[in-house]
């Protein structure tokens, strides 16, 4: 048998009605809510309630609302009037049965309207979305064809030029070439002649006494252009070796490729580093070579943290430390430890120099800025200051607004400030 809910309160205006149901426990979901113009029905096992309204409402601007252990119902009157009370009153039997089995068909018809016209959306928009891709598509096909075209009349006219330069360049060869031939021509002629007025025979005496003057010229000329050459050629070079000294530096590039700021940084980061492992060596000359190296430290340290051995985990930071001061992680990861083992002030400490490391803020170290102040935050309301945890809270708030986690606990710390809750 169920158990019928008796306990409702409702109050009325001239338009709306209001009805507040108590769940006595009952985890309720929209699902156990039916609303129809006279029937109102909430099915939460073993609890149940229904009614016969008084009059008729619009069930489609009425609103439930699950909150606190409660149902809150808002009602819209079809017809302003006051109601002389919340059900049907004086109805035999019968007549609230038709009222029910009415109501839940209509119900029904309703639902089935719905899903109808929420199919021939649904047709209607993929029709659409067929018509505009099928646009889309065609859109597309007319442009790459426009491109083809246009490739195809620009490499149409690249080759018209090209032909008409292969004509020119064609018709300047053959002209070039009866110009040659032309010239060959006229010089054979030039030389057939000097050759026929050679040949011709001279008197004897006359030929004598004219070639043994031109035959001792000639000589006496051959012998002065090559003195004269002798004469204008330079002395050869002496061999020497010239030797180039170039600025020791440290990195391989030359001085004007490199970036002296950031290698004179560079170079001050590894000596200080190198200074920081031999400071102590008495100390250091026992561990290993991987134990010296600062990141295996902080994987140790984490590995620590995770098995719930926190002091081992804070020796194991302690260290990377001691090896390197710049690293902020190693600090946040330690203010976590100090947060388990209730050292509150060294947790603020270790948060502040995370913080102070981790500048410029950048998208890179956003969740490492967030963790900073959250862990600070948290170290400050357990000390009970809570006006400083709520600043930090609010930092990483603005950090990443959509951190669930971060708005609930500082809506908390809010509620604490205000005096509405007990304990943070």
């Amino acid at each position: 048998m169920p158990l019928w809910l008796r306990e409702q309160r409702w109050r009325q205006t001239l338009t709306h009605v209001y009805l507040s149901l108590p769940l006595r426990g009952a985890r309720a979901t929209p699902g156990n809510i039916f609303c129809s113009e006279r029937y109102l029905k909430v099915s939460i096992p073993p609890f149940l309630f229904e009614a016969i309204l008084y009059a008729p409402i619009d069930d489609t601007n009425s609103t439930a609302r699950i909150e606190n252990g409660n149902i809150f119902f808002t009602l819209y009157k079809k017809e302003p009037a006051m109601w002389d009370s919340l059900t049907l009153e004086n109805a035999d039997k019968e007549k609230l049965q038709n009222l029910r089995e009415n109501a839940v068909l209509k119900a029904h018809e309703k639902a089935k309207e719905e899903r109808e016209a929420k199919k021939v959306t649904k047709e209607e928009h993929k029709k659409y979305a067929l018509e505009a891709t099928m646009k889309l598509e065609e859109a597309e096909r007319k442009r790459i064809e426009d491109l083809k075209e246009k490739e195809r009349q620009k490499v149409t006219e690249e080759l018209e030029l090209w032909k008409k330069q292969q004509k020119d360049a064609d018709k300047y060869k053959k002209i070039q070439k009866e110009q040659e031939l032309h010239q060959e021509i006229g010089q054979s002629k030039e030389r057939k002649n000097e050759k026929m007025n050679k040949t011709r025979i001279p008197n004897e005496g006359t030929s004598q006494t004219r070639l043994k003057p031109t035959k001792g010229y000639r000589g006496s000329c051959s012998m002065f252009l090559q003195n004269l050459k002798e004469e204008q050629l330079p002395a050869p070079r002496s061999a020497a070796t010239i030797k180039v000294n170039f600025t020791p530096r440290v990195f391989p590039t030359a001085l004007r490729e490199s970036r002296v700021a950031e290698e004179e940084e560079w170079l001050h980061k590894q000596a200080e580093a190198q200074r920081t492992i031999s400071a102590d060596l008495s100390e250091l000359e026992d561990l290993k070579e991987e134990e010296k190296n600062p990141d295996w430290l902080k994987d140790k340290g984490n590995k620590m943290f995770a098995m719930g051995n926190y002091l081992a985990a804070v020796n194991a930071f302690n260290l990377a430390l001691r090896l390197n001061k710049n690293l902020p992680l190693l600090y946040l990861n330690r203010a976590a430890c100090h947060l388990k083992l209730r050292n509150l002030h060294k947790a603020i400490e270790d948060s502040s120099k995370a913080l102070e490391l981790l500048t410029p803020p950048v998208p890179d170290n956003e969740s490492a800025r967030v963790k900073a102040h959250v862990r600070r935050g948290t170290a400050f309301c357990q000390l009970e200051l809570y006006t400083e945890g709520l600043q930090d809270y609010e930092a990483a708030l603005k950090i990443d607004p959509k951190n669930k986690n971060v708005e609930k606990d500082a809506e908390k710390i809010r509620h604490l400030i205000q005096g509405t809750m007990e304990e943070f």
